[in-house]
């Protein structure tokens, strides 16, 4: 029976250099190879052109290079481009690049399908089916920086992960591809540039204190009231808001970074005056902005856009107390690329 290669990717520096060194080879091997996965993208060892074929045929009897395949991409008409993600294993995720005037974004999954049950979002309806590898969610990032480039002519200047799956969920993998991503080793940017956004996991948000992360926090909040936002959110019925308050303190004191907090106003659900004093209460506890986001209605159900004056009223609301709020309108509507509506077709066919 073939024994299954190992992705080389999931080894580090030094233990390729180990290898090389193992095989009769100079430990400086390892360092090229290394530069060619991560600063040059290979995506396979015949693109190592300064290592000897007699090394790629070593290399390719051990190993494997799982690398992502765009399958299929899809332009909005507003400039939004989504990628459609094969994976090695023939699951599909999908991220998203999202252009303005002044940056491109790219927003990225962590996960195939979602760990969590949020009912307004179309990814949580997917089964999570597992976690993507540091250099799955990597691959992506240069995917989009590569799409930046040949459409806006400049590279790619911020990464939001708030694609398919919970990133807290998968916790060491995401945080080692922003370890690359990051590293001059890798793509060299800034992690003040990367927003990871969660739906509130405090003993997970407390971690990311813990291990002094240097990215930003968003927390998908929705209502500051445990009974509705357990509606919304029936995991949140375990992590209460209180608690979920004790972690993002604890953060702030560990991090001195703001919170981002992300809000959809639903009719019905969260658009009266308890559920924004709520929020400005809520506010209060830790500094932060607050982004409201449009709703893409992913059936005919309960969840519905509010009106604009319900939206208006939060505004006025959070400005009287000096919390800076924005009002997110959505991208890539058309393709299916905006919040809470990533869920690749090829997916939903293989949990239905």
């Amino acid at each position: 029976m073939e024994i299954e290669k190992k992705d080389i990717r999931s080894l580090s520096k030094e233990q390729l250099r180990d290898f090389f060194v193992a095989n009769n080879d100079k430990a400086f091997r390892g360092n090229q190879v290394y530069e060619w996965l991560w600063s040059k993208g290979a995506h396979s060892f015949e693109d190592m052109t300064n290592v000897s074929k007699q090394t790629r045929i070593m290399l390719e009897t051990h190993f494997v290079i799982n690398h992502i395949k765009v399958d299929t991409m899809q332009r909005s008409e507003d400039g939004t481009v989504k990628n459609a993600v094969r994976l090695h294993d023939g699951l599909v995720v999908e991220s998203v690049l999202i252009p303005t005037n002044t940056r491109t974004t790219a927003c990225v999954s962590s996960q195939v399908g979602c760990s969590l049950d949020c009912n307004f979002c179309a990814t949580a309806r997917l089964k999570r089916m597992r976690n993507l590898e540091p250099a799955e969610i990597y691959d992506q990032v240069i995917a989009i920086d590569k799409e930046s480039r040949l459409y806006y002519n400049h590279p790619l200047s911020n990464i939001v992960f708030m694609g398919m799956g919970e990133p807290l969920m998968n916790y060491n993998n995401v945080l080692k591809a922003i370890e690359m991503i990051t590293s001059t080793e890798g793509l060299g940017m800034s992690p003040k540039r990367i927003m990871v956004s969660t739906s509130g996991v405090p003993k997970m948000i407390k971690k990311l204190a813990d291990d002094d992360v240097k990215f930003k926090l968003a927390v998908s909040l929705h209502s500051a009231i445990d009974e509705v936002r357990a509606r919304i959110m029936p995991f949140s019925a375990n992590f209460p808001l209180a608690e979920l308050r004790e972690s993002l303190e604890y953060w702030y004191r560990k991090t001195k970074s703001k919170i981002s907090y992300e809000y959809v106003v639903w009719k019905g659900i969260n658009d009266n005056k308890e559920a924004v004093d709520a929020l400005v209460k809520f506010c209060k506890y830790v500094p932060c902005k607050v982004n409201l986001i449009e709703y893409n209605p992913i059936d005919d159900g309960e969840f519905q856009q509010a009106s604009e004056e319900s939206i208006n009223a939060y505004i006025k609301a959070l400005e009287a107390t000096g919390i800076v709020v924005k009002v997110r309108r959505s991208r890539g509507k058309d393709i299916d690329a905006a919040c809470g509506q990533l869920a690749n077709k090829e997916a939903q066919e293989i949990t239905a």
